[in-house]
């Protein structure tokens, strides 16, 4: 029916909810799409990456006869000797100046298999020769070769060897760097947001600031990286790849974020409660330390934690400050040179040898539950002492 105005009501509001229902259409099937590439990465990642979290072990015999200090092959079968890990042959003369008894005796023991051997049995694309993969088939027959958990890729640090290589070391250093991380950039970023919201005067110059923390939020992260090495290793001598330039440099990087979601904690509280304790004779300092922070202290805390776990997913920060070198030990000192975890998973990516590339989803895998429990503890906090004013 037309209205006085001389256009059609009930055909304007069908079109209205047309436009609505495609509107939600576009949105549900948008939503949908990100699922499905989200569970199709989960699901390869977690296919890739499962077997890295086996490996093959094998049952052989050592003959520890003295002629072994000139060719340590020769304590092995020729046939065995060549699908058992390297590293393995290289610690039989050391293990005899360890142990004196061994000396001249023939002991059964497990050791490691070679990554190709290891691949074999995975049933991944490996080099081993007809007569290789036969004697390894005869001794998974035998029971003396198997899949066994591999606890070296949580205890053991980098290896040019994919049979020995582990994340402790970037884990550790992870660690170290994200502790740092939060001792330098925490307090500074939380006295700066209370500052600028609570007692700096809104003139052109505070303005400018506030600007410009927001643009810092914003630009991309290898920019701090240069930062980092200009700053920190050029100007401050600071050891290049240690794990102190490292902390320095993502401080750098999370401050803008954590000033960013400290002022809106702080925003949150009531201007009523800072008012009532004015009128009981508390200074604006009494103010601010006593009602305005722990009551803004979830927010804080959830914005922190969020800063850190994207700090903890950086790489190129860090490779401009030379954390992406191969570095198999633990960390001693926050001078001491170290690995992260990304920094790790992008060595192992770029490395050639194939069975590097099921450590690389599982190093993937790991940092992304490290990830998701950080990000996990940030919204229990928020949602646990999250008020409504």
């Amino acid at each position: 029916m037309a209205s006085t105005f001389g256009f059609d009501e009930k055909a304007m509001r069908a079109r209205r909810h047309a436009r609505e229902r495609r509107f939600r259409a576009y949105a549900i099937t948008a939503i949908a799409l990100a699922g499905l590439f989200l569970v199709f990465f989960m699901v390869d990642i977690s296919i890739k990456g499962a077997s890295a979290f086996r490996q093959g072990e094998l049952l052989i015999t050592v003959n520890y006869s003295p002629e072994i200090y000139a060719n340590p092959n020769m304590a092995l079968d020729p046939e065995v000797a060549q699908i058992v890990s390297r590293s393995f042959i290289r610690l039989i003369p050391s293990m005899m100046d360890e142990d004196s008894t061994l000396s001249g005796t023939t002991r059964e023991l497990w050791v490691l298999a070679s990554a190709d051997t290891d691949q074999y049995m995975k049933e991944r694309p490996n080099r081993l020769k007809p007569r290789q993969q036969k004697l390894v088939d005869s001794m998974m027959q035998q029971g003396t070769a198997k899949l066994a958990f591999n606890t070296g890729f949580f205890t053991s640090g980098d290896s040019k060897l994919p049979e020995l290589a582990g994340i402790f070391s970037a884990a550790v250093g992870s660690f170290y760097v994200l502790l740092l991380t939060l001792l330098f950039s925490f307090p500074v970023a939380v006295m700066c947001a209370i500052y600028l919201e609570e007692f700096a005067p809104d003139n052109r110059l505070t303005q400018i600031i506030e600007v410009n923390i927001n643009n810092l939020a914003a630009i991309p992260s290898i920019i701090y990286g240069l930062l980092g090495l200009a700053i920190f290793i050029n100007f401050m001598g600071v050891t290049r790849s240690s794990v102190l330039v490292g902390g320095l440099t993502l401080s750098l990087m999370t401050m803008p974020s954590i000033i960013i979601s400290t002022r809106a904690a702080i925003r949150s509280i009531p201007p009523s409660i800072r008012e009532a304790a004015l009128a009981l004779g508390a200074t604006p300092l009494q103010v601010v330390w006593h009602h305005v922070l722990p009551l803004s202290l979830p927010g804080i805390l959830t914005g922190t934690i969020i800063g850190l776990s994207r700090a903890m997913g950086e790489t190129a920060p860090l490779l401009i400050v030379g954390m992406m070198a191969y570095i198999p030990d633990v960390a001693t000192s926050f001078s001491s040179a170290s690995t992260v975890l990304p920094a790790q998973i992008y060595t192992w990516a770029s490395d050639s040898q194939r069975a590097f590339a099921e450590r690389t989803a599982a190093g993937i895998m790991v940092l992304l539950v490290l990830l998701l429990s950080m990000n996990a503890t940030a919204i229990w906090l928020r949602n646990k002492y999250e008020r409504k004013w």
